[in-house]
């Protein structure tokens, strides 16, 4: 028997679908709230290491998704030049297994719909514009009361609800979210034929500036720069400054930049980090995801650790008989010291772009890839 009949999971995107998924398809009731009223119908592209496509298939997700993105196995480093000049190929780990590609690219709003239909079919309840008001524990449950006036009890909660995480605050964790110091413009755009994997230049006019292929004819291409204080901008605006950044790279760049045509196929955010370090829970609430952690995107696994974090929450709800110490002692030890492994790789990365320093970057890549061929 489940150690818990019924659950609230507050968030619907990559975190709180997957647990939502797991404990349906385990046969626990699963209300699934999000206050946003359409949680895939935004983003850019993602990039999905072997370890996230090894959940995703556990989820029953895998086969739908696979035609809907593009795999890889290689990355490649190219130089600021003239020429983009390919400097190396690096073989990724199959960190999902030898079934699985290295990488995988996609669109974020394919993955968190296909996340929903899943959760969905496997009998979530699933409600947007829609979150709780208050939480109150009682011992055996937690009351709360959501915005539509209902009042629930459940046997736990599980926030899911990103980094500004209000169930977080609800339970009174307080947690700081750091800027790192880099800004990145993500762009959708035309696939030409010779892009067929990740390339990165480092260092020319912005930090980074990559592209990874998500389907037959698509890719997202990426500029991380430092903050510049452009002020509000139109998307005709961020359209010219993408333009602009992209304009001092070359290589498959000089094709890339030329499908630059859409202002509106343009996302802008900063990079940031944190990590709860301790026990992601209070009681009978947990929170999971970006509202444990929150990495730069560096090593490209925050969909990856949050995928994980539901995967292995949904295993010990389903396979202990009793929500007590011993299981939160095993959630907090399968998952603590692994994500802090990837956080704190993704900010070192950071630094060395920051400081001007050439790092070990394939090393550091590799050890961390090493660790996550292991199943959560």
């Amino acid at each position: 028997m489940p150690a818990v009949r019924n659950v609230l999971v507050v968030g619907a995107g990559t975190a709180g679908a997957a647990v939502a998924i797991r404990l349906a398809a385990g046969g626990v009731a699963v209300d699934l709230v999000d206050v946003r009223p359409d949680a895939g119908a935004h983003g850019s592209g993602i990039t999905l290491q072997g370890n996230a496509l090894r959940v995703l298939r556990e989820l029953g997700v895998w086969e739908r998704l696979r035609e809907r993105g593009y795999g890889f196995d290689t990355l490649g480093l190219r130089a600021p030049d003239p020429h983009g000049t390919l400097l190396a190929e690096v073989t990724g780990i199959r960190t999902g297994g030898p079934d699985l590609p290295a990488s995988f690219g996609t669109y974020r709003p394919v993955l968190a719909r296909l996340l929903l239909e899943r959760a969905e079919q496997a009998g979530a309840r699933i409600s947007f514009g829609a979150t709780f008001t208050s939480m109150r524990p009682l011992g055996a449950s937690v009351e709360v009361t959501l915005t539509d006036h209902r009042t629930e009890h459940y046997d736990l909660v599980i926030g899911a609800d990103g980094m500004r995480s209000a169930v977080r605050r609800a339970i009174g964790i307080e947690l700081t979210t750091h800027d790192v110091g880099i800004d990145i413009w993500r762009v959708v755009a035309p696939r030409p034929p010779s892009v067929r994997r990740t390339e990165l230049i480092h260092g020319g006019p912005a930090y980074i500036a990559g592209y990874c292929p998500t389907g037959p004819d698509t890719l997202y291409a990426y500029l991380a720069e430092a903050p510049r204080r452009r002020g509000r901008l139109t998307p005709a605006q961020s359209l010219a400054v993408v333009r602009e950044l992209a304009a001092g790279y070359h290589g498959p760049w000089d094709e890339i930049r030329e499908g630059f045509t859409d202002p509106d196929g343009i996302n802008f955010t900063r990079f940031r980090h944190h990590l709860l370090d301790g026990p992601w829970h209070r009681g009978r609430v947990a929170v999971i995801g970006d509202a444990a952690h929150t990495a730069p995107p560096t090593l490209a696994q925050g969909a990856a650790m949050s995928l994980e974090d539901a995967a292995v929450l949904g295993e010990l709800l389903l396979s202990r008989p009793a929500l007590d110490d011993r299981l939160w002692a095993e959630f907090t030890a399968r998952r603590l010291e692994r994500v802090r492994t990837v956080v704190d790789g993704s900010v070192q990365m950071c630094r060395w772009l920051l400081d001007g320093e050439q790092g070990d970057v394939p090393g550091l890549n590799h050890r961390i890839a090493t660790l996550l061929a292991q199943p959560a």
